[in-house]
């Protein structure tokens, strides 16, 4: 089993936990009296946590630094049970943006045990708990892919996984539920307080249908490493909307279970290759194979497009969108599924810059706020003239008035250029379906929200809701940095730096709904989908065959459209041939300048236009019964 995952990096749990725990209490206090001051002056979601979920972090966190006064070196509590007080605050909050990440040796570090469980449901809704992945190389009597878990350490699979979900508590039930499934036997120890079982016993039919039990110990190795430095002063950490439980748990999950894609991206996360690389044999070349999978799907209704997201964890938001443009073009133009499952988040560029290319319709990006606070005011007057590439600018103005208005947030801007957000244009024409689930968080989160609060198409969700995380994330140690870049240092900043690779995160910047939803917050609410889908059995054992079926007859019921157009220019004469069908009008724009209007009676369709000239870029707007249904942009 070891050899598989990787070679002498797999210890197991007991002897791990042996060499940790080094904080003093001095550095505890440090710890303590840190998560108190960004959780009072920089977590924008403090006020809707108190009012939803009646909880008070602050106090629980005086309460803890008070006791902490009254200890001493040789009576504080043991560092496991110190770690296990502090995440039990921050979990509190319901939030997967805003943790406490524990410190050496515990960060870069995953305890898993060598298989993953996944449920599903019979037509009649009873559920299963079926083993959806080995590590190479693991076995055990009757064990496998289709083994039905039955109980956990004695307790029924269904109780194990509710109270592991009340542990690691997302926004909402069907979150709850669904991270307590994924903990079962992955966490992540810079953010989840390791296993208290050095073992767990499991319950299980096997393939055969016989009554088996197995005990398996956790086991301890390191994690691939993170996309980017999130403490740097740089416009990537700056703009991450990413639960990094999630972000955690993907990396861990490439190594375990998907070495051919660490192999391509060489250990490094969402590295792009230089040319394109196929991981599965019907799967199309991607250079992104950590981020991408697309692949054409055969369902009873026709065959579609299906682009899988795994993560918007990148350096490059425009090598993201154009390499998402490329494999969509590659694939059947009748229909698209975008499948956004188990996806954290990421860059937020990265989500609102490709929402545009499935839609006709101007992108207009979702705002976002801070928390009115002394701190907060500090640091977007230090970066208001952006001096350090991250321009607070927008914010600064109603944050100073914030003392004499009495608000409670700042203005309401948008993270994302709305020129970034809309500068290719729609580029995939056919019906789309997106797929989520109660994994769903942060940037995938927005992207889900601008999915449909533009109208895009049909969202088909396998839980009744998204995770609901809607912020902007930042680190203690960006934080940190903000007040000392670029230089002097600000001699008041309140920061401390954090003992032993300790760190903390925080949402800072709150995201708004726009369209018809204009200023509801993402967070706690998140985006319930139009259509819902019971993973079943078959999905879990073949390839998503009912989930992808039940996205083909959504697509398949939904208008078709086609927009091409072809261009010759010869001097100054532009002409212009289009074919089109679903739509009855064009209206065609020089570099936005209207030029002609066109009845699409008789198709194809040749237009002469004059005084046009190369690098001029033409727009067709095609339109059905007064409505705008597709539109193509072409540079001459």
């Amino acid at each position: 089993m070891t050899a598989a995952i990787d070679e002498g990096a797999v210890v197991p749990l007991p002897k791990f936990l042996a060499g940790a725990g080094t904080l003093t209490l001095v550095q505890r206090k440090i710890v303590v009296d840190q998560a108190l001051l960004l959780l009072d002056q920089n977590y924008v979601h403090l006020p809707l946590k108190v009012a939803m979920h009646a909880v008070n972090p602050l106090q629980r966190l005086r309460v803890l630094r008070a006791r902490m006064d009254r200890q001493t070196p040789e009576t504080m509590e043991p560092e496991w049970l110190f770690h296990r007080q502090l995440s039990s605050i921050f979990h509190s909050v319901r939030d997967l943006h805003t943790n406490y990440l524990l410190p050496t040796p515990f960060a870069g570090k995953v305890a898993f045990l060598p298989f993953m469980i996944e449920k599903c449901h019979d037509p009649d809704g009873s559920e299963h708990y079926l083993i959806a992945r080995t590590v190479t190389g693991y076995s055990a009597p009757q064990f496998g892919v289709g083994a039905e878990v039955t109980h956990w350490n004695g307790t029924a699979i269904a109780r194990a996984v509710a109270l592991n979900g009340a542990q690691f508590a997302g926004s909402n039930e069907a979150a709850n539920l669904a991270r307590g499934l994924e903990s079962l036997t992955l966490r992540p120890l810079v953010i989840q307080a390791p296993p208290d079982e050095d073992w767990v016993v499991l319950s299980y039919l096997g393939l055969d249908g016989s009554k088996q039990e197995l005990r398996e110990q956790w086991q301890v190795t390191t994690n691939l490493p993170p996309m980017t430095d999130l403490d740097a002063i740089t416009a990537t950490s700056a703009l991450m909307g990413v639960d990094l439980d999630s972000d955690e748990k993907a990396r861990a999950k490439k190594a375990l279970y998907v070495r051919e894609v660490v192999a391509l991206e060489r250990g490094q996360s969402s590295a792009e290759l230089s040319a394109p690389a196929a991981v599965g044999g019907a799967d199309l070349p991607t250079t992104m194979p950590g981020v991408f999978r697309a692949r054409a799907v055969s369902t009873p209704s026709g065959t579609f497009g299906h682009l899988r997201i795994f993560t918007f964890s990148v350096q490059d938001p425009v090598a993201f969108r154009d390499e998402f443009v490329r494999l969509a073009a590659a694939l059947p133009q009748d229909g698209l599924i975008v499948d956004v499952r188990d996806n954290g988040g990421g860059h937020i560029h990265a989500a609102e810059f490709t929402l545009q290319t499935l839609t006709p319709r101007r992108i207009t990006p979702e705002p976002v706020q801070f928390l009115s606070s002394p701190l907060n005011l500090a640091i977007c007057r230090r970066h208001r003239e952006n001096p350090a590439g991250i321009d607070l600018g927008p914010w600064f103005e109603s944050l100073d008035l914030a003392t004499e208005t009495g608000a409670a947030y700042s203005a309401a801007k948008s993270i994302t250029p709305e020129d970034g957000a809309n500068d290719i244009g729609q580029t995939y024409h056919g019906p789309v379906v997106l797929i989520t689930d109660a994994r769903v968080y942060s940037a995938t989160d927005i992207f889900t929200a601008g999915f449909a609060d533009h109208k895009i198409g049909t969202i088909l969700g396998v839980d009744e809701n998204t995770g609901a995380g809607g912020a902007n994330v930042w680190t203690h140690g960006l934080l940190a940095a903000l007040l000392n870049e670029p230089p002097p240092p600000d001699p008041t900043s309140p920061y401390e730096a954090l003992p032993n690779g300790a760190n903390l995160r925080v949402a800072i910047r709150r995201t708004l709904r726009v369209g018809e939803l204009a200023g509801t917050p993402v967070e706690d609410l998140g985006i319930q989908p139009s259509e819902l889908h019971r993973m079943t059995r078959a999905d879990l054992l073949d390839g998503n065959v009912d989930l992808l079926a039940r996205a083909g007859a959504l697509l398949a019921a939904m208008p078709t459209r086609r927009l091409d157009v072809a261009t010759a220019l010869a001097g100054t004469t532009l002409t212009v041939t289009l074919t089109v069908s679903g739509a009855d009008r064009a209206d065609l724009y020089l570099d936005d300048r209207p030029i002609s209007s066109e009845d699409l009676s008789a198709a194809p369709l040749t237009i002469t236009i004059l005084d046009a000239a190369a690098g001029q870029q033409l727009r067709t707007d095609a339109y059905q019964d007064g409505s705008l249904v597709a539109s193509r942009r072409t540079t001459i």
